[in-house]
């Protein structure tokens, strides 16, 4: 039985097959061979020579009486980089603060709340984390010590390297952002 079902669809099946077939021959492929005929009368292309690489002249470096230029000298950068004697320097020892991992301008002042004598003020970061910081804490990338918050601003005192080996206090303040919505 189910050898008579079969026979009719396989039948149905080569002719639809030899169909196509017939079909894909008898294009008319006169375009085709048209465009490979113009592609082919195309003028070819010139390819300039690589450029004559140039010998380089050896050096044998023979120390005689000069430096070995792997050592640094100890001679002339003393005076050049004298580091700044003016004492400010940030503490190598303090432990860091969460908010030291942010620079002041990825960092927004959202609100001020007071308890007490002691004025808050509320830090909102790039990943939109709020944090709690008064008068002495630390902030910024710089070494940011906050030294005021008022209902508008916060004050800090950074201290920054100063490009001779020192550092310099320097003012900068984080001012209230209000949504506009």
């Amino acid at each position: 039985m189910s050898i008579g079902t079969s026979t009719p669809v396989r039948l149905l099946f080569t002719l639809a097959l030899s169909g196509l077939l017939t079909g894909c021959f008898t294009q008319d492929m006169s375009d085709l061979r048209r465009y490979v005929d113009e592609v082919k009368a195309r003028k070819q292309g010139y390819i300039e020579p690589l450029p004559e690489i140039k010998q380089v002249e050896t050096f044998a470096y023979v120390p005689g009486d000069r430096r070995s230029p792997f050592v640094p000298s100890s001679q002339g950068e003393e005076e050049t980089q004298k580091p700044s004697s003016n004492g400010i320097a940030p503490d190598p020892n303090r432990r860091k603060e969460e908010l030291e991992n942010y620079s002041l301008d990825s960092l927004r002042m959202v609100g001020t709340l007071k308890q007490g004598d002691v004025m808050w003020a509320l830090v909102q970061t790039s990943d939109s984390t709020i944090y709690r910081v008064k008068a002495g804490n630390y902030m910024g990338r710089n070494h940011g010590q906050i030294t005021r918050i008022d209902e508008n601003d916060i004050e800090l005192t950074e201290i920054v390297p100063d490009g001779q080996g020192g550092y310099l206090e320097r003012q900068a303040s984080l001012a209230l952002k209000e949504d506009q919505g």
